[in-house]
């Protein structure tokens, strides 16, 4: 991470930490207040340019006022792009560049940019930021909005949009209107199962055979076949130019021991012939919601309180109730689900 300071601010900021340094010297030795203060020196050194190594792919995040320590999963796109360097032919920078402005020229120097929708407060896009976009997208830049599909009954919770990845086939509202404002020609169009996306690498599912009985069958014919997800598009000349989907990043961050930082639950329908009659007429404690399906059909979900979805009832008159499975080895799988499917967006967009 790069932070950047104006001389006025730097001075600012050089006084204020010999303060802080000063209020410690009766608690430290000659040796320890010299190193602070050469560090505190070097840290205020005019930044410089990011140094590149040639061959290597450069991978931009966006960030809130460049804060990248406040981003929601801080480890997760690191996590990815070392996962990618090890597994792929690719080589890419193990640490993203960090923007906090979409008119950033360092985009230039970067195929592929990350942004997750709640780093961002805002979905107005400034003018410049309207003709830095536009420029690198039809460059061939290619962006990606994790989590910035969150179902209508999760819209009114932002944070539950984190952690619950809901399939549905359409844009957060604020997308659909920030996106109108560079082309207002276009139309973000759902992503076909078939797209090739979903194979630029890895195809298919992680093995499932360690999952319960019913979570893979669902798995494997509903929630995720073929190792597909819910996403929609906006394309550029016929390539996908800028991506959307549920939350993903939850599902790729390791700790310094390689282990995964969180752990998932897996969420699944399940029916029977009698619940038709008995939840046509049950009571429920929350509000009810559309859901757009990948063939434009619409699921209404009845909700128990805190957003949590309890049955639906689907387009063909049927009704199904909401499971929730937890093991380690839902958990695991979930993950490498996952980082599978965010190394096929990065592939899919440095090879096209």
């Amino acid at each position: 991470m790069q932070v950047f300071w104006t001389p006025r601010q730097s001075l600012r900021k050089l006084s204020a930490d010999f303060m802080r340094i000063s209020q410690l010297r009766h608690h430290c030795s000659m040796q320890q207040l010299a190193c602070l203060i050469v560090m505190l020196l070097l840290s205020t050194c005019p930044a410089q340019d990011v140094k590149f190594e040639p061959g290597l792919a450069r991978i931009a995040q966006f960030s809130e006022d460049a804060q990248a320590m406040y981003r929601n999963y801080p480890n997760a796109l690191p996590s990815l792009l070392r996962h990618i360097n090890q597994k792929t032919s690719f080589k890419v920078l193990p640490e993203p560049v960090i923007i906090s402005d979409f008119s950033d020229e360092r985009l230039r120097q970067c195929p592929f940019l990350y942004v997750n929708f709640a780093d961002r407060k805002e979905w107005n896009f400034s003018d410049a930021e309207i003709r830095g976009l536009r420029e690198y997208l039809e460059r061939g830049g290619f962006m990606y909005i994790d989590a910035g599909i969150t179902a209508s009954f999760l819209r009114e919770h932002p944070n539950l949009g984190q952690h619950h990845s809901y399939a549905e086939w359409e844009a957060c509202p604020e997308i659909n209107q920030a996106f109108k404002q560079v082309f207002p020609e276009l139309e973000f169009q759902a992503l076909k199962r078939s797209d090739s996306l979903f194979s630029a690498f890895y195809q298919g599912l992680p093995d499932t055979s360690l999952l319960p009985d019913s979570v893979r069958s669902y798995t494997e014919q509903e929630k995720w076949p073929d190792g597909t997800y819910s996403a929609v598009a906006l394309r550029l000349k016929g390539r996908i130019a800028v991506l959307v989907t549920p939350i993903v990043a939850m599902g790729w961050a390791k700790n310094s021991l390689e282990q995964w930082e969180t752990y998932i639950r897996f969420r699944i329908l399940e029916g029977n012939e009698k619940l038709p009659e008995m939840l046509a007429t049950a009571a429920y404690s929350g509000p009810k919601f559309e859901v757009t399906r990948e063939d434009g059909g619409k699921d209404i979900i009845y909700c128990q309180e805190g957003a949590l979805p309890a049955w639906v009832q689907e387009p063909d008159g049927n009704w199904r109730i909401f499971r929730y499975y937890a093991s380690q080895e839902i958990s695991d799988f979930a993950h490498q689900f996952y980082t599978q499917l965010g190394t096929n967006i990065i592939v899919y967009a440095l090879t096209n």
